[in-house]
């Protein structure tokens, strides 16, 4: 959507609050010993409190209220009562919510414990590029040249990016135009952002795979080649200088 009066953006903020909200409180409470289900039920509980509806929920029937992905997972882990986090776990937490008719999306991954097995310069290299990225976008811009800057990025520190899968507009619904928002630069895309346009910006880098692969459960994706993921993302406006991050209160950066 574009924002067009302050009605909506005040709805926007609200959503996204909902959203920030609920992914800074999971990631405080996930810890090892409890499971990816015992954490998505405290998130469907935080948003209920905001009265906000899950959006995988909704959307698709996603059998969990957020997507929580660990280890070798890329993205859309379903919550299990089998899957017990331990120490060293590589954990991604995605949570997106429709709020009085308006929608929200962010995520973030981190380590559960200490750094046992060395993901942690996989999720900085993942922050910092999505900081890069968001700092570049402006109305006029390219969409394919964030999806350059991305990809330039995590080649820089030895990783290659996930490209099938994107960031995407919202607002209205949970997913909207623009539909793909690369990290790579897709040369046919002619696309540019446009000011005051509502989007989520999304990394996706890997250490070794360039394509997700849906699994058995017909939810989760892992990489084509192995390895792991990391996944940061904010809900933005975009303007004619620095976007407006609506979900800058989910702490990714901190």
């Amino acid at each position: 959507m574009s924002i067009t009066t302050e009605s909506e953006k005040t709805g926007m903020e609200q959503a996204s609050a909902a959203v920030a909200i609920t992914l800074k409180k999971m990631r405080e409470f996930a810890k090892p010993g409890i499971s990816t289900k015992e954490l998505d039920e405290y998130g469907g509980k935080l948003l209920a409190e905001m009265g906000a509806r899950s959006a995988p929920l909704l959307t698709y029937g996603f059998p969990g209220y957020t997507c929580i992905s660990i280890n070798e997972e890329a993205a859309h882990g379903v919550p299990s009562i089998d899957k017990i986090l331990k120490n060293g776990d590589l954990i991604n937490i995605d949570v997106s919510a429709e709020l009085n008719g308006f929608w929200a999306d962010n995520g973030g991954s981190f380590i559960i414990g200490e750094d046992i097995y060395g993901h942690g310069r996989l999720v900085a290299t993942s922050k910092e590029i999505l900081k890069k990225a968001i700092s570049n976008i402006k109305g006029g811009v390219r969409i394919a040249e964030i999806g350059r800057l991305i990809e330039t990025e995590a080649k820089k520190a030895g990783y290659t990016v996930i490209k099938n899968l994107t960031g995407h507009g919202i607002g209205r619904n949970l997913h909207e135009a623009p539909h793909e928002i690369a990290n790579y630069c897709d040369r046919f895309n002619i696309t540019r952002f446009k000011k005051n346009q509502v989007v989520a910006i999304e990394t996706f880098i890997s250490t070794r795979s360039t394509i997700a692969d849906t699994q058995a459960d017909g939810w989760t994706l892992c990489g084509n080649k192995g390895g792991f993921v990391a996944q940061h993302e904010h809900t933005i406006m975009v303007t004619g200088g620095e976007p407006v991050i609506f979900t800058a209160e989910n702490g990714i950066w901190d």
